[in-house]
């Protein structure tokens, strides 16, 4: 890949003033979750499902399959803050200079110009700017913040909203975002629409202690083809922040979707994502995994093929510096005869970072014929760091195929020795060695996308050398 890119850190440590119409107090309460629905002007049956959310949070206990999130305290986030900007503006004109600017900064109008089919930018608790192409409009397609999408479209939503794909009773982070949750994107593809140039949204934290539980709900209808790009960042404070979003998609019969997301939160937060998809007959399911950012972070983007002959993807990619714990994998349930998954995971992990694999395979009686093949591999890239790989396989089905493969290892002294030997330094070395290990992921996003990745891991590696 030859095309040059420069990534100034400045543009995501970046912070504004605060400037909040609405600020709510540390920690939850029954009183704000009823405000945040009273806001929103909700139906009662959403009230209802954010109630039992709070109280299923305040009865389950911390996850304990991970790593120690102790450090978290949770009475001192603050779980709704309202910017003070107009929602969902159509034009970026509309937004506020200081909020333009960031995004700005980030590419996000200049990536919509040139190679996007539509965007959603959310800031703090709630969406800024939505916008879609005509085409797509007029072939019944439907891209809205979830807020708007709630108003609009309420039968569907009903429908769909943490039901059969995430339950509030799956953890306490998912009972924690059904109370909580706000903004974040809803997209309806009709029957045989084929979308050919990505949809993307970018969720963007601002404030200290701040938490952000935006809510993303796809559903490709029988036939159809998507492909959606999810960006992250938030500056670096001290204070811990909270990112516990969620992500359902619904794969229907036939059809194909492809989920991308790069997050690249601050050092300070605690990245505590669900993301899952439920995937029909003959349909297909695309994850795109790419981590580098926050103190912490537990994510398995989860398919669920419930149909015959359906099959799922997933390619990761996490890096873990000096005081980061990046926790990742893939989690496939097979439930239907004829399915396949194909699981590729890379950790990277320099100056004392940590980089684990934690994933599950899951075939259940009666799913014949069906195949899974599962690859992790870890990259240490000096000797104080931690590779670490925790596959778990469940199989309940004698005629299947299954496969996995782990791999943990060291730069190998040889290779940088090679290098050197034609020239490059040994920072130089190092980065290139890395850019191959990672190239599986490269290669499965966008051109824009995949050298924006690199670039900032050859940073992140710049930045633990100096």
């Amino acid at each position: 890949m030859n095309q040059e890119i420069e990534i100034n850190r400045e543009n995501y440590d970046h912070y504004n003033p605060e400037n909040l119409i609405f600020k709510a107090e540390p920690g939850i309460t029954k009183e704000l979750v009823k405000q945040i629905s009273k806001d929103k002007n909700e139906p009662e049956w959403m009230l209802k499902k954010r109630l039992l959310g709070l109280k299923l949070f305040n009865k389950k206990s911390m996850p304990s399959w991970g790593p120690s999130i102790d450090d978290l305290d949770l009475s001192k986030i603050i779980y709704y803050m309202k910017p003070n900007a107009k929602k969902n503006s159509r034009s970026w004109e509309d937004v506020p200079e200081e909020i333009r600017n960031t995004y700005e900064k980030l590419g996000i109008p200049q990536a919509e110009r040139t190679a996007l089919g539509g965007v959603g930018a959310q800031y703090e608790s709630e969406v800024v700017y939505h916008n879609l192409k005509k085409d797509l409009e007029e072939k019944g397609v439907i891209f809205l913040d979830m807020d708007e999408a709630l108003q609009k479209y309420p039968e569907m939503v009903e429908k769909y909203f943490m039901t059969n794909c995430v339950s509030p009773t799956l953890h306490k982070f998912s009972a924690l975002h059904a109370a909580v949750w706000s903004g974040g994107t809803f997209i309806y593809v009709p029957k045989n629409v084929k979308i050919d140039i990505p949809l993307q949204a970018y969720f963007r934290m601002n404030a200290k202690k701040g938490g952000q539980f935006e809510h993303t709900l796809i559903i490709v209808d029988e036939g159809a083809e998507i492909h959606y790009i999810e960006g992250c960042s938030a500056p670096q404070y001290t204070e811990n922040s909270l990112h516990a979003g969620c992500v359902e998609v619904y794969v229907l019969k036939g059809a194909r979707a492809r989920y991308s997301s790069i997050e690249n939160w601050s050092k300070n937060t605690y990245n505590l994502n669900t993301k899952r998809a439920i995937v029909h007959e003959n349909a297909i399911m695309e994850w795109v995994n790419g981590n580098l950012g926050s103190h912490l972070t537990m994510l398995y983007p989860c398919s669920i093929l419930v149909g015959k002959n359906a099959k799922t993807d997933y390619i990761g990619v996490a890096y873990a510096g000096k005081g980061q714990y990046q926790d990742t994998g893939c989690k496939v349930y097979h439930l239907a005869e004829n399915t396949s998954s194909s699981i590729l995971s890379k950790g990277i992990s320099m100056h004392g970072g940590t980089s684990s694999y934690r994933g599950l395979v899951n075939i259940k009686r009666g799913a014949i014929n069906s195949k899974s093949n599962v690859r992790c591999d870890g990259l240490m890239l000096d000797n104080i760091s931690k590779a670490l790989t925790f596959p778990a396989m469940e199989i309940d089905e004698n005629n299947v195929k299954v496969a996995h493969e782990a791999t943990v290892g060291k730069v190998e002294e040889e290779e940088l020795f090679y290098l050197m030997s034609r020239g490059l330094s040994e920072d130089e070395a190092i980065k290139l060695i890395v850019s191959g290990f990672i190239e599986p992921l490269i290669k499965a996003l966008p051109l824009e996308y995949a050298v924006e990745l690199n670039r900032l891991i050859e940073l992140e590696i710049e930045n633990s050398v100096c």
